[in-house]
């Protein structure tokens, strides 16, 4: 089992009910281990197990939801 991070900034995050749904709709990805938003910088953060998912993925679930992506960042953690 492999742990990574991902960190999206979104475009278009409203308000609360936005990242409550964000949170619902990654949490059924196989792999997702958490979701965090922030509302105040439009971030989204996903810790994931690489061998159920990859960010790709995680990336294309957002934007099939609507959200614009402006920019992300991996972070992959050595065990």
């Amino acid at each position: 089992m492999s742990k990574a991070s991902v960190y999206f900034t979104l475009g278009d995050l409203k308000d609360k009910h936005d990242g409550k749904a964000i949170k619902r709709e990654l949490d059924t990805l196989p792999g997702v281990r958490s979701v965090s938003i922030s509302d105040s910088s439009n971030r989204v953060a996903v810790d994931f197990d690489t061998t159920g998912v990859q960010p790709d993925r995680i990336r294309k679930q957002l934007e099939t939801m609507g959200y614009q992506i402006l920019n992300s960042e991996m972070d992959d953690h050595m065990m």
